[in-house]
């Protein structure tokens, strides 16, 4: 058995966002996402059919939810729960450093937060 680092091999964006599958199960994916400065289309929103626990490990972005006034600011450290067909966007992430999350997306009859 073998530890890795997150913030290990993070390879180069080429002005994509990256995401990388770190474990899947039938009810349940864990990636690791990579940004660098990229933000959801002017008008497109996320409507996912899962729920989606994100926690922010470096770097620096905003969140927006459908309905609300203000963006979340999101240090590291910082996670949100997104439960399942919650209208939401990146708004900005930092175009400075690389910006590296963790996102966990459950079936919303799973786990309860």
């Amino acid at each position: 058995m073998e530890a890795k680092d997150v913030f290990s091999k993070i390879p180069e964006a080429d002005g994509k966002e990256i995401f990388e599958t770190l474990l899947q199960t039938e009810g349940f994916k864990l990636e690791r996402v990579i940004s660098t400065g990229q933000a959801t289309p002017l008008g497109e929103w996320f409507d996912q059919d899962t729920n989606e626990w994100v926690i922010l490990l470096r770097g620096g972005a905003r969140l927006m939810f459908e309905g609300e006034e203000e963006s979340v600011v999101m240090k590291p450290g910082d996670y949100i729960h997104i439960p399942a067909h919650r209208k939401h966007r990146v708004e900005w992430t930092d175009p400075e450093d690389k910006t590296v999350w963790l996102a966990l997306h459950y079936i919303p009859h799973g786990i309860h937060a």
